[in-house]
C-alpha cells in the first residue's frame, strides 16, 4: 500500500470519482423525495418505495455526500479556517433560503387557498426551520474550520468527531418539551417529541464523522500513485461489510433499517461505521466505471456535481410545492400510484438540471462582469 502513496500530492483538480459520488446522491432525490411524499405509510414498507426510502435514500444517499464533501475540502483552494467560516455561514443562510421557498411562502399560500390548517399551519413552524443537510453541511464547515484553526491533527479531528458520534448513539434521542428547543437543539442532538413534527434529520453530533472521515481520507487519496491499484486493495474488503450487514439488518429491521426515519437520521455508531465502509466501497465502484465513460457523460457528472447545492434547493422547492400543495390541494390527498409518481419525478430532476443549468451561466456572467468592473475602478 505504501508504494502507492507520494510524499506529496499528486491528484489534483476535480477527481471523477469524487463528482459521481456527489451526483449520485442529487440525481436520485427527486425519486427518493417524491415517493417518500407520495406513497402512504404502508407503501414505503415494502417493494420500489422500500428500495427508495431506505435503501437509495439512505446509507447510499447522506453519507456518501458528507464523505465525498470532506474529500473536496482537501482539493480546494480555500483552505484557511476564514473562508471556511465564511463559506460555512452562508451555507446556513441558503439553507434558511430555501426552507423559506420550500416551505414557509408554499404552505401559507396552500392555507390561503384551502383553508387546511392541520396540513398547512401546525406543522410549519417545525418544517420551515426544522433541521436538513445543508444547514449541518454549514455547521459542519465551522466546525472542522476551528479545527483548522486550532490546527489539530488528523486523529485528534477524528477523535472528537468519533466520540460525538458514539455520545449521541449514548444520549438517544431529546424531547425538551418545547417547540423551538426541540427545533434548535436537533441541529446539535437528535431530538423528537409526541408531535411527531420535529425535524432532526442530521445532527451535528452524530454525522459530523462523515465529512471529517472524507477530509482526513482525501489526504491520503491526493497522495495516491495508482487509483486502479489503490480501489484494487481497499474497496472490495469495506464493501464486504455493508454486503453483509445490509441483508441482515434489513430482514431483522435492525439499526438505520428499524421502523420510523430517526432510525436513519440518528443513526447509531455501528451503522455509521458500515456506512463509512460503502463509501469507500462505492467509490472505488464510480472510479471503475468512470474509466469506460465517454467524454460527455464525464462533463454531465462534472456539471451535476459542481451545481449540487442549486440542484438540491431548486429540486425541494418543485418537490413541495408540486406534491405538498398542488396536488394535496387538487385530490385532497397526495397519495399517488407508483407510476404517477416516477413519472413527476423524472419530470422534476429534468427541470431542476435545466434551471441549475442556465442559474450557473447567469451567475458566473454576473460574477464575470463584476470582476470587470473592480479591475477598471482599480486602473482609473
Amino acid at each position: 500500500m505504501r508504494e502507492l502513496l507520494a510524499d506529496e500530492p499528486v491528484n489534483r483538480g476535480r477527481q471523477l470519482d469524487i463528482d459521481i459520488a456527489k451526483a449520485e446522491m442529487v440525481l436520485m432525490l427527486p425519486f427518493i423525495h417524491c415517493i417518500i411524499e407520495c406513497t402512504s405509510e404502508e407503501g414505503l414498507c415494502g417493494g420500489i418505495p422500500y428500495f427508495f426510502d431506505t435503501i437509495i435514500g439512505g446509507p447510499f444517499s447522506a453519507p456518501m455526500y458528507l464523505f465525498a464533501m470532506g474529500m473536496c475540502f482537501v482539493y480546494s483552494h480555500r483552505q484557511t479556517p476564514e473562508l471556511w467560516f465564511k463559506r460555512g455561514i452562508r451555507l446556513i443562510g441558503v439553507f434558511y433560503l430555501s426552507n423559506t421557498c420550500r416551505f414557509l411562502i408554499p404552505y401559507l399560500i396552500g392555507y390561503r387557498i384551502s383553508g387546511d390548517r392541520e396540513h398547512f399551519l401546525e406543522p410549519l413552524f417545525y418544517r420551515w426551520l426544522g433541521n436538513d443537510v445543508l444547514l449541518f453541511a454549514g455547521l459542519a464547515i465551522i466546525v472542522m474550520g476551528v479545527f483548522r484553526y486550532f490546527k489539530l491533527s488528523d486523529k485528534a479531528m477524528l477523535g472528537i468527531a468519533g466520540v460525538m458520534t458514539i455520545s449521541a448513539t449514548l444520549i438517544g434521542d431529546v424531547d425538551t418539551h418545547s417547540m423551538f428547543g426541540n427545533i434548535f437543539l436537533g441541529y446539535i442532538i437528535g431530538t423528537d417529541d409526541a408531535t411527531g413534527y420535529v425535524i432532526s434529520d442530521f445532527p451535528l453530533l452524530t454525522w459530523l464523522i462523515f465529512p471529517v472521515a472524507g477530509y482526513v481520507f482525501g489526504k491520503v487519496h491526493v497522495r495516491v500513485r495508482d487509483k486502479v491499484a489503490f480501489y484494487r486493495i481497499i474497496s472490495p474488503w469495506a464493501m464486504l461489510v455493508p454486503l453483509i450487514y445490509f441483508p441482515i439488518g434489513i430482514h431483522f429491521g435492525w439499526g438505520m433499517f428499524g421502523e420510523g426515519q430517526n432510525c436513519y437520521y440518528h443513526m447509531m455508531i455501528w451503522d455509521v461505521a458500515v456506512c463509512l465502509c460503502l463509501d469507500l466501497g462505492m467509490l472505488g465502484i464510480w472510479h471503475l466505471l468512470s474509466r469506460y465513460m465517454s467524454n460527455h457523460t464525464k462533463g454531465f457528472f462534472y456539471e451535476v456535481s459542481n451545481n449540487i447545492t442549486a440542484i438540491y434547493c431548486i429540486h425541494w422547492v418543485l418537490v413541495r410545492t408540486i406534491t405538498n400543495v398542488i396536488i394535496y390541494i387538487r385530490n385532497g390527498t397526495q397519495i399517488l400510484p407508483l407510476w404517477e409518481t416516477m413519472l413527476i419525478s423524472l419530470a422534476i430532476l429534468i427541470v431542476t438540471l435545466i434551471i441549475a443549468h442556465y442559474y450557473k451561466i447567469f451567475k458566473t456572467g454576473r460574477q464575470a462582469k463584476r470582476k470587470e468592473r473592480l479591475q477598471e475602478l482599480g486602473s482609473s
